[in-house]
């Protein structure tokens, strides 16, 4: 069994727990629910932004804890007052020590967040609304092409946006005319090793009409450089953030080095 297969073995049971504890009714009836969503697509398409997809992670199954010190709404606040174009959190508890109150917390803040976990139930994708997300991470290593579709279709009806991930050539028949946004992870979700060279070699197949962000192992301005030459609009970084002392400051010390250098 791989780290992936583990996770969503372990998804489905916490689910079926979930739903005997609150209903989907009451998911609709938390303030946040109604709340007006905010547009990843919107924000990645404008030109004064970064495009830097801020993420906040406390563990990860291939490198243990990387910060469980950190708060949230501090960390989140600093990430967005330096200009990130979005935010992802972490709501995985067993495997990534996030918690669905994370996201709830960093709702302070006036931009999107994704929602980073392992969606395979549309319960989750309320759920998802009900706690403040503004966007949802399907993984097409985990799904069929027909559950990608039905998934993308119940978030749409939410106002939420999809965010689309691929790591293969097989899995370019996940992307639908419901995934606009698609991004390529450059770590094997089955052995967790990191190519970054995979979202530029994949990024020539992904139609044209869609958003391509790069994930993972992004750790210096010059991959940034590469990637947005290659058409990349967004950029997901967490680890290189949370792994320092102070992510705050290494996010803020990231984006001054980002800014074109002036005579």
């Amino acid at each position: 069994m791989t780290i992936l297969d583990a996770i969503i073995e372990n998804k489905a049971l916490a689910i079926e727990e979930k739903k005997k504890l609150i209903s989907t009714a009451q998911l609709e009836s938390s303030s946040l629910f109604a709340r007006p969503t905010f547009s990843l697509k919107q924000f990645l398409l404008d030109e004064t932004k970064t495009g830097i997809i801020a993420e906040f992670k406390r563990q990860s199954p291939s490198k243990g804890i990387i910060n469980d010190k950190a708060d949230v709404v501090e960390v989140t606040s600093a990430y967005t007052q330096n200009g990130a174009s979005c935010l992802s959190v972490l709501t995985d508890e067993k495997f990534f020590g996030g918690c669905d109150n994370d996201l709830v917390k960093a709702r302070v803040n006036n931009i999107p967040i994704l929602r980073k976990d392992f969606i395979i139930d549309e319960y989750q994708i309320t759920e998802a609304k009900s706690i403040g997300a503004d966007v949802i991470l399907l993984i097409a290593a985990c799904l069929s092409t027909e559950r990608v579709k039905e998934l993308a279709s119940f978030a749409k009806q939410l106002k939420l946006e999809v965010l689309l991930e691929i790591h293969t050539e097989e899995e370019l028949g996940h992307i639908c005319d419901e995934t606009e946004i698609v991004g390529v992870n450059n770590r094997d979700l089955k052995t967790f090793k990191v190519d970054i060279n995979r979202s530029i070699a994949l990024s020539k197949q992904i139609p044209a009409d869609k958003i391509k962000i790069a994930e993972s192992g992004i750790s210096n301005i010059e991959t940034i450089r590469i990637f947005k030459d290659e058409g990349f609009r967004g950029f997901l970084i967490g680890e290189n953030f949370m792994k320092e002392p102070n992510p705050a400051i290494a996010f803020a010390q990231f984006v001054e080095q980002l800014k074109p250098k002036t005579a």
